[in-house]
């Protein structure tokens, strides 16, 4: 008895010490700071970093799905960018008989288009997301290579079918008349729309961190995840918790097209594998996984980007790699792993 009562206060002090990595965390304003000189002028340093900042908002939304998915339930899902596409050509339809409504000068007006764009194309993604994990995902469970193999094959079939539906043409998705423009905070310009993507990506990044860390479901899937046997015989249907993460993942990528279609404004069959390539490099960076780790290294790539198209056109064009290769090389298994995000 004495000896496990030691044993504990062994652990206890070591538990209280533990602190949080923040060593990734730092490497945004370690960029920032080293691209000041670089820039030159201190407007144009802000500007584009506060517009790195926003991009990098938009890119953890399309992202986050992904990432919710594979570290919660294994699955290496290569159709995600096929439920982007989904959500943008859903909302572009949805908003299409509204354009009075975005073209008004009535902010509650441009607020109920928005709102109207958003959910109806997350509710839309997340149940053609749940027919999918029925479908398709539930046979290969822990298969990877069938995975990559199958949804690979599903993501061409989506694509089809969406150009069968909406054409190859590129469909306009202008942005409601609130988020036209920029703000003047004295030599610096940013844009509103900018402004609207930092107070979605960081309501969905709260979100995710509080569901899965803070609340008893987030402790379900992740124990599902661990040990499913465990939670089945507590009672608890192991098939619907994953189910609902699959579609709350789907209904984040359809959340992720209407941003990215809004920042075009246009959408395009293309979108979905274009964007892919730039989901998948946040991904292996951030750590598969990760919540935290896709938040910042989605905010890395696009200052990096940024800087970059500044000052080396056409080096921003493989920016992207070279983080990667960086960070790996730093640390092969990205920035966080899942649990030490």
């Amino acid at each position: 008895m004495n000896t496990s009562v030691t044993a504990e206060a062994n652990t206890a002090p070591s538990l209280a010490l533990a602190k949080p990595d923040i060593k990734p965390l730092l490497l945004i304003p370690a960029i920032a700071l080293a691209a000041l000189p670089l820039v030159g002028s201190g407007s144009t340093w802000m500007t584009l970093t506060l517009a790195g900042l926003a991009m990098g908002m938009v890119i953890f939304i399309i992202a986050s799905g992904l990432t919710l998915i594979f570290g919660l339930m294994d699955v290496m899902n290569f159709a995600h960018g096929a439920f982007i596409a989904s959500g943008a050509f859903i909302a572009s339809m949805m908003v299409a008989p509204l354009l009075s409504w975005s073209e008004s000068e009535s902010i509650g007006l441009n607020i109920a288009v928005l709102a109207i764009a958003i959910l109806g194309a997350m509710l839309v993604t997340g149940i053609l997301g749940i027919i999918f994990e029925r479908v398709i995902i539930r046979p290969v469970y822990g298969q990877h290579l069938k995975q990559i193999l199958i949804t690979m094959g599903g993501m061409i079939v989506a694509e089809q079918l969406i150009t069968m539906i909406w054409g190859a043409e590129q469909i306009p998705f202008p942005l409601p008349q609130v988020l036209r423009g920029s703000i003047v905070l004295g030599e610096t310009l940013i844009e509103k729309y900018r402004l609207f993507a930092v107070v979605i990506g960081t309501v969905v990044l709260l979100s995710m961190l509080y569901v899965l860390n803070r609340t008893k479901l987030g402790l379900l899937i992740r124990a599902g995840v661990e040990n499913p046997e465990m939670v089945e015989s507590l009672g608890y249907r192991i098939r619907r918790l994953f189910i609902a993460v699959f579609a709350a993942g789907s209904a984040l990528a359809g959340l992720g097209g209407v941003m990215w279609g809004l920042y075009k404004e246009t959408v395009s069959t293309a979108m979905s594998g274009e964007l892919m390539v730039t989901v998948f490099i946040v991904v292996i960076i951030g750590g598969m996984g990760s919540v935290g780790g896709c938040f910042i290294s989605s905010l890395l790539l696009a200052l990096v980007a940024n800087y970059a198209g500044f000052l080396m056109p056409k080096l921003a064009l493989v920016s992207h790699i070279l983080l990667m290769i960086m960070i790996l090389v730093w640390r092969p298994s990205g920035l966080y792993t899942p649990g030490k995000n």
